[in-house]
């Protein structure tokens, strides 16, 4: 147990790290915008204007990002609101990420899921609610743009249970329809709060607080229909219970609209009341990793080139357990060598300030820790290790190139960054050597990242050529020899660790081949 375990212990209480996940375009990094807001961390949010103009946009740092109006990579922004820590994690929505995203759910302790009350659960949003119910991780739905049309808000609740297998418990209820939003009553106090977007939609919603006698003098259709709403849920049984909620069995409901700051400061405080705070993790080997244990932590993404002005790169650690201090001597768990933690900072966005020390639910970033990769674990005390973080098999391969003969040191280093952050998986193919690597991603959108980057950050131009694989399966040296003689088919060797890929066009021909070859070893 470490020497300030009691302290350590209070300070992990005090932590909710928590990702923002949903469905492309449902509101992320405008939720975490406004959630910032509420924080007073930020004075104006940047995103309400919409896609055209997102370069106020705080946990959008990447240029791409900016012009094209999406999230690609994930951020990680701290702030304190009510005694409370906040760590929350923007992630981005679009599939072809998926990885990134998935990554950043093992270094969380809950989730916000948004609904988009116009589109309902949307085939990523089901994938995200089924990670974390795998992961049991604690979600709470938020269902927004309520202030445009919409489904109603019953069915929507029936489409999540239907759908998700999670019974939805609203902790907030809309009086007005959607597209028609008057504000939301709390049903653990039953107090009314109407709400209206603040002029020009940057600053804080205007909230007042009415009884029913008042609310229905003002609200009258509106407000019955809640009412008669507001007694359907309490007779079958959609209340807030706290231990199924934390079992992942339950998901508690909030509505609002993000982009007019509608509801969010509810969603704020319910955080901070309900979501769990950092506690014990479990390990490789052995019982769970105690939060008052000595320090450990985990690398879950590694990112470069955030700032133009510091060119360098960050490993983000989340803090499992125990007080970490910013120049302490760590071990590597994977080879077992001390580690210096000099460079330690706190990233907000583009902006980032050095932190002397933090605790169990924190992320810290590592400065220019070229030693560390996705998934090691760092630890103080006794040996401890956590488990691997996920990945999964690409399904689009490109083989990537430069003409320019004179950047080829640059193109080389650009790679090797690109694979190292887990932008794309590097495969190194035998019949085209080193200066044509094989990029593989699980969505094409990876590519584009990938190319842009290059360019923007390392002055590479390049082209690709795509291949006409789908589907990658682990083998060994015997597979290897075995697939020699099939066409259509190729075996890579992934630069990251060494694993062997077959590569196939389509999942028939990797059946028709595994059939003639019993013995022939395909994980995939």
């Amino acid at each position: 147990m470490s020497q300030n375990a009691p302290a350590v212990a209070v300070e992990a209480g005090r932590r909710r790290t928590f990702a923002v996940i949903s469905h492309p375009d449902a509101g992320k990094s405008t939720m975490t915008e406004a959630l910032a807001l509420h924080a007073r961390v930020i004075g104006q949010a940047g995103a309400v204007h919409g896609k055209g103009d997102r370069k106020g946009v705080v946990s959008d740092w990447m240029a791409m990002e900016q012009q094209r109006g999406i999230s690609v990579t994930s951020a990680a922004l701290q702030f304190s609101y009510r005694d409370t820590v906040i760590n929350l994690l923007d992630t981005p929505g679009h599939a072809d990420f998926s990885e990134d995203t998935y990554r950043v759910l093992t270094a969380v302790d809950s989730a916000v899921m948004l609904l988009d009350a116009a589109k309902g659960l949307e085939p990523q949003t089901l994938k995200l609610f089924e990670v974390c119910r795998q992961r049991n991780i604690p979600v709470m739905t938020f269902i927004n743009k309520w202030d445009r049309p919409g489904h109603d808000a019953l069915a929507l609740l029936d489409e999540i249970e239907e759908r998700t297998g999670l019974k939805p418990t609203p902790l907030t209820w809309p009086v007005g329809i959607a597209g028609h939003f008057h504000g939301v009553v709390d049903r653990r106090t039953g107090v009314f709060t109407r709400m209206e977007r603040s002029p020009g939609g940057t600053d804080l919603a205007i909230e007042e607080e009415m009884d029913a006698t008042e609310a229905a003098e003002r609200f009258g259709a509106d407000w019955d229909t809640a009412s008669e709403e507001l007694d359907l849920l309490a007779m079958t049984g959609a209340d807030h219970d706290q231990g199924a909620f934390l079992a992942a069995k339950t998901t508690p409901v909030l509505f609002g609209a993000a982009v007019a700051n509608l509801g969010v400061r509810q969603l704020l405080n319910l955080l901070v009341e309900l979501a769990p705070p950092a506690s014990a993790r479990p390990t490789v080997a052995g019982p769970d990793q105690p939060v008052d244990a000595p320090f450990s932590g985990f690398v879950f993404k590694i990112q470069a080139n955030m700032n133009k002005a510091h060119r360098d790169q960050v490993a983000f650690v989340r803090v499992c357990s125990g007080r970490f201090e910013r120049g302490m001597i760590v071990k590597h768990a994977g080879t077992g060598k001390p580690f210096t933690t000099k460079y330690a900072q706190q990233i907000f966005g583009q902006g980032r300030d050095t932190i002397d020390e933090a605790f169990p639910g924190d992320v810290v970033g590592l400065v220019n820790a070229t030693a560390l990769g996705i998934g090691d674990t760092l630890h103080s005390g006794g040996a401890v290790q956590y488990p691997p973080l996920p990945s999964f098999p690409p399904e689009h391969f490109a083989v990537v190139r430069t003409n320019d003969t004179s950047a080829f040191k640059r193109f080389r280093r650009g790679i090797e960054q690109l694979d190292g952050e887990g932008v794309v998986q590097v495969l190194r193919s035998d019949q085209r050597g080193d200066q044509a690597p094989v990029l593989a991603a699980v969505g094409p959108m990876q590519f584009e990242v990938a190319t842009y980057r290059l360019e923007a950050e390392f002055g590479v131009t390049v082209h690709l050529d795509h291949l006409p694989y789908e589907i990658a399966a682990r083998t060994d040296d015997a597979g290897r020899e075995i697939l020699k003689a099939e066409s259509n088919v190729e075996v890579m060797t992934r630069v990251r660790d060494g694993a062997m890929l077959a590569l196939f066009p389509h999942r028939w021909r990797m059946r028709s081949i595994a059939g003639r070859y019993p013995d022939l070893r395909l994980d995939g």
